[in-house]
């Protein structure tokens, strides 16, 4: 995107600032300057002169000898421009001055341009030189009027003395932008001017649009029938009668010379120049040459072949949108119009065109049929459907003041309904907690006013103007804050989170070592899908009402195997150790960290909760213990310090009755664990005892900690005490130990289970258990009165358990 400085201050009429300046704050606001070029660079000392007299040089018959009025005074320049004659007005460059080129050089321009000297030409004095538009550094892209090949001629009505560059409208800069395509505003002058008027806080002013004299009615011209409103969202069209071509005026050519489009004729550049200034591309069309005088837009058929304005046939297909009349197709929609309806001198009556295609199948059509053009480029990016109608109505507005015809009133339009404005909510304090910083409301509100954007009070909402697409939610109204605030001024600060200390998220630490104590324990970590088949909940026995068989099904499944998304982990973990017995692997222990996914309701409304299982298996070598001994060892790891408590009612239909149990931690289900039930075995076909655990890692999450409080090596001697006992077969070794915890008190250092004997020597519906019980103070020795209080107390406790100390 190219921009004059003069066209951008014809809308922010007070900007006033270096091209440096402009440049630097225009980049730190957002619309970054990729680079810069001044339309006078290397013109020094060129003023307007008019010729007095004209002499032939008396020594060269290409040459001639003229006097030139520069307005201070006459002086005398040779030159062999065949163009030039007394009377004429031209651009001269005085003794010392300077020139960008050469008109006889095809090179790129020099650097530090060519200087110019007085000095003879075949014996005769030059005190300067004419110019042609070449040596100014310009082209006849620029200037249109500009003879091929000799001296550039200014009307007659230019100040002799004045300042020929200035005259010439190249006391100018052009400014190149770099867009992205979010911002499709900016690929327009407005657009640049509104970001300029916003970053530098002056008025920023739209034209005004007004059109003195309309006379009839569109609708008796020409009517409009969109098709495929999925690919056009709005089609408008004007009319204008009584065409005339012509040139368009100077001040025209020169602003879309700068923009690099060359000036053709009044119709072609008012086209042009209203998709410069407001980003919306316009095709015209000669009236007269479409049949029917209606428009009707809808899909190519396959195999049509289609010649545009290049002289080009185009094979089209379905997914091409075509603009037609009530014959034939006229023009490709977004990218060319045909070679059938092209503007010829000869039109009088002109039917505008501006539209809002699908992007996406404006960049598709264009890759299809091999042709891209300005428009289509601009098409791509989706365009605001309200522009349409604001820039048609300059368009006729200029055709009105530049009187190139008259205009029609109303408009012909069809299309879908515009969408309501979209409104997002305004949250200061969140902006400053999101960016860092301590922008006060008022400020941010007025950040808001200067991009238009309106503030309901009333609501706390910010109503998103139509051309701001990109404005979509709390991060983009954050985003416009910090630009205008001054991304320099934001403070530099740590970001927050646990990032900050270049570790993992809490979460992710947890399962790192829950996958370090699995490996420890001699376990492999195992992969299995989340899509399972609905007969593994047979092959794990559940009842038919189990709330676990309501799964979430897949729409479009590889096959039955595959056909839901796994409610519980074990099926992947003994699926594995099923196939590793198989093929004759003695001891084998695996482990999976895999999500699960319980859905809330069937059928399916919203996403289902997702649960991070760790899933241990294994048979061979060790027992219940073994796998009771891994999760104890995990929980003491991350930071759970009390006893988890085993429950061996678990309810569970897939393990051994006698031999499982639900984990519970402060009265929390954090999982299970037990052998695998004799028939679920033989289900998999896996002919020996197997073990297996189930942790639900959001439960255990939520009492890990890794805070540690250190404690200094014990600087008294600790005292240990055996406990000999008949126990009931009904109670728990854990509730024997909840009891020697509760009434050991603070001097109780640990207690261990070391002896367990169930047999003849005991009577029946008894076992035998022993415990070490050890104390310690920390802050003296214990002496025998308080080891003999604390046992009696435990002793007390236990005997209320119906336990008996044997003698």
């Amino acid at each position: 995107m190219n921009t004059a400085l003069s066209w951008i201050k014809a809308y922010v009429p007070e900007l006033a600032c270096t091209d440096q300046e402009y440049c630097d704050a225009m980049t730190l606001s957002g619309t970054k300057v990729e680079g810069m070029e001044r339309l006078d660079k290397n013109l020094e000392k060129i003023v307007i002169g008019q010729i007095k007299t004209i002499e032939k040089h008396p020594d060269a018959d290409k040459l001639i000898v003229c006097q030139v009025d520069i307005g201070t005074e006459t002086i005398q320049i040779v030159t062999g421009a065949p163009n030039v004659k007394e009377g004429d007005k031209i651009p001269v460059v005085l003794d010392g001055g300077r020139v960008a080129g050469s008109a006889h050089s095809d090179g790129p321009l020099p650097e530090d341009g060519i200087a110019i000297k007085a000095g003879k030409l075949r014996g005769v004095p030059s005190n300067g030189m004419m110019c042609s538009v070449e040596e100014l550094g310009c082209d006849r892209a620029m200037y249109p009027d500009a003879p091929e090949y000799g001296i550039y001629i200014f009307p007659k009505d230019a100040q002799v003395g004045a300042d020929a560059v200035e005259a010439m409208g190249l006391r100018d800069t052009v400014f190149e932008y770099e867009i992205t395509s979010n911002r499709v505003d900016c690929y327009s002058v407005l657009g640049i001017a509104r970001e300029a008027a916003a970053t530098f806080q002056k008025p920023f002013l739209m034209p005004e649009v007004k059109i003195r004299k309309e006379h009839g009615k569109t609708e008796d011209y020409v009517s409009v029938e969109v098709q495929d409103k999925d690919l056009c969202s709005r089609y408008c069209g004007r009319v204008c009668t009584d065409i005339t071509i012509g040139p368009s005026p100077k001040w025209m050519q020169r602003r879309l010379a700068a923009s690099g489009i060359r000036p053709i004729n009044n119709l072609v550049d008012i086209t042009n120049y209203v998709m410069e200034e407001y980003g919306q591309p316009m095709h015209a069309y000669d009236l007269d040459t479409i049949a029917g005088h209606k428009i009707i837009v809808r899909r190519a058929k396959d195999g049509d072949v289609f010649r545009t304005l290049d002289g080009q046939d185009r094979k089209l297909d379905s997914e091409v949108l075509m603009i037609c009349d009530a014959e034939k197709e006229i023009g490709i929609a977004g990218i060319m119009g045909g070679e059938n309806s092209m503007i010829t001198d000869e039109v009088k009556t002109v039917l505008f065109e501006a539209a809002t295609f699908h992007g996406a199948n404006i960049r598709k059509s264009a890759r299809r049929i091999g042709l891209r053009t300005e428009a289509s480029g601009k098409f791509e990016k989706g365009l605001d459907p309200r522009n349409a109608e604001a820039a048609i109505n300059r368009a006729c507005q200029l055709i009105e003041e530049l009187g190139c015809g008259r205009v029609v009133g109303g408009m012909a339009e069809d299309g879908a309904p515009l969408s309501p404005l979209r409104k997002i909510p305004f949250e200061p304090e969140r902006i400053n907690g999101f960016l860092g910083t301590k922008i006060p409301r008022d400020d941010m509100l007025r950040f808001f006013e200067r991009l238009e954007l309106v503030y309901r009070e009333e609501e706390n909402l910010l109503v998103i103007p139509s051309f701001r697409q990109d404005l979509e939610g709390f991060a983009d109204i954050a985003e416009e804050v910090a630009r205008f605030y001054g991304y320099d001024k934001i403070p530099a600060t740590l970001p927050s989170g646990e990032a900050t200390t270049g570790s993992l998220p809490f979460k992710l630490r947890i399962e790192e070592k829950a996958r370090d104590i699995a490996e420890h324990w001699g376990f492999s970590q195992g992969m299995s899908y989340s899509f399972e088949s609905p007969k593994v909940y047979d092959k794990l026995m559940l009842p038919k009402d189990s709330v676990l068989r309501s799964a979430v099904t897949i729409s479009n499944p590889l096959g039955e195997d595959f056909s839901v998304m796994r409610t519980m982990s074990l099926n992947g973990i003994l699926t594995s150790l099923s196939v590793n017995y198989n093929r004759r692997n003695k001891n084998v222990r695996l482990y999976e960290l895999g999500n699960i996914y319980l859905p809330h309701q069937i059928p399916v409304t919203e996403l289902p909760d997702e649960r991070m299982q760790l899933t241990l298996g294994m048979y061979g070598e060790g027992d219940f213990f073994t796998m009771k001994g891994v999760i104890e060892e995990f929980f003491t790891t991350i930071g759970m310090k009390k006893p988890a408590v085993y429950d061996p009612d678990g309810g569970k239909p897939f393990l051994h009755p006698g031999r499982q149990a639900r984990i519970c931690y402060e009265n929390a289900e954090v999982g299970y664990l037990g052998e695998l039930h004799p028939q679920a075995a033989d289900n998999y076909g896996i002919g020996t005892r197997v073990y297996v655990a189930v942790l639900d890692m959001p439960e255990v999450v939520r009492f890990a900690t890794f805070d540690r409080k250190y404690m200094g090596i014990a600087k008294y001697p600790a005292v240990s005490r055996d406990i000999s006992m008949v126990v009931p077969a009904t109670v728990l070794a854990g509730q024997i130990e909840a009891m020697i915890r509760q009434r050991g008190g603070k001097l109780l250092e640990s207690c261990h289970l070391f002896d367990l004997y169930e047999g003849a020597q005991i009577q029946k519906g008894y076992k035998s258990m022993a415990y070490s019980v050890t104390f310690r103070a920390q802050d003296r020795t214990l002496e025998e009165s308080d080891i003999l209080g604390v046992m009696k107390k435990i002793i007390n406790g236990l005997e209320h358990m119906g336990i008996e100390l044997r003698q």
